[in-house]
């Protein structure tokens, strides 16, 4: 039972680090400075941190209730 708590929590942590990075990767893409004020760089920065962890961690966690959910339907047979 422990076993599986603590395979869980490994995969819940690379699911997250592996869907925010795959959401920074993204967001290169985007061109922010036009929306942001000048000389407002860290602020910018800090933006755009948050932004991937929110966006990296809604996917994760959407992902993770799809293989839990999926694991789930063999007890309905």
């Amino acid at each position: 039972m422990l076993e599986n708590l603590g395979q869980q929590a490994l995969i819940n942590l690379i699911s997250h680090l592996f869907f925010i990075g795959i959401t920074f990767y993204a967001l290169q893409a985007l061109n922010f400075e036009k929306l942001l004020r000048k000389n407002r760089v860290f602020q910018a920065r800090l933006l755009y941190i948050v932004v991937t962890i929110v966006i990296g961690s809604a996917v994760s966690n959407f992902f993770l209730d799809y293989l839990y959910w999926s694991r789930q339907l063999q007890l309905l047979f």
